[in-house]
């Protein structure tokens, strides 16, 4: 049975997060999460990519000979990943410059190879890229919370708009990844227990 929209939105967003419960994306959110501009584009920018790059895989799978699927699939991401950073040096040319190569890794980042060879090979289009935009969403959610703390306590700024108005000391060691991988270790244990307890809970019942 077809899932339906919301179960979609909430397996990818909360239930099933591709980074807090499948542990994908990693680099990239130890890498531009220092501020919330950049977690912000990124996670856009890769919502864009795996929305577009699932709904074409899933309108080409009955075409695609199997031997060949994941070059193909390569080449399609490929293609959408070059495009947007195109238009990031077009129209956020301070922000492409902060990224680096982050935006071009985008190829390689598992989350959308992975909703490609998993849903976007055996689903319908429109389903495939809810499930691709929605991935993408989960995916910028954890990095929006992650930089969210690092650039409060390492640079006391939001957005680049100064909030430490009591001039409180700010952190070094959170404007650097080890950071980001300390929260997102946090993260994944609250949202591990959360697990647990609830499954716990259900098994009285």
């Amino acid at each position: 049975m077809a899932e339906r929209p919301r179960e979609i939105i909430k397996r990818n967003l909360f239930s099933d997060n591709q980074v807090l419960r499948q542990i994908l994306g990693i680099c990239s959110s130890l890498a531009v999460t220092n501020t919330m501009r950049n977690s912000l584009v990124m996670g856009i920018g890769l919502s864009f990519v795996t929305a577009l790059s699932s709904l074409t895989l899933s309108a080409m799978r009955n075409i695609i000979p199997h031997r060949v699927r994941m070059l193909v699939q390569t080449l399609v991401i490929a293609a959408y990943v070059i495009f947007l950073d195109l238009l990031l040096k077009a129209y956020l040319p301070d922000i492409s410059k902060q990224l680096g190569p982050y935006v071009g890794l985008i190829i390689t980042n598992c989350i959308i190879m992975g909703r490609a060879e998993a849903y976007a090979q055996q689903n319908k289009p429109v389903a495939s890229m809810l499930d691709g935009l929605f991935a993408g969403l989960g995916y910028t959610l954890v990095l929006m919370i992650i930089s969210l703390i690092r650039e409060v306590m390492g640079f006391g700024t939001l957005f680049g708009i100064n909030v430490n108005v009591l001039n409180l000391q700010t952190w070094t060691i959170m404007i650097m990844p080890p950071a980001a991988f300390f929260i997102i270790g946090g993260l994944i244990w609250g949202l591990s227990a959360r697990a647990l307890r609830r499954a716990g809970k259900e098994k009285e019942a």
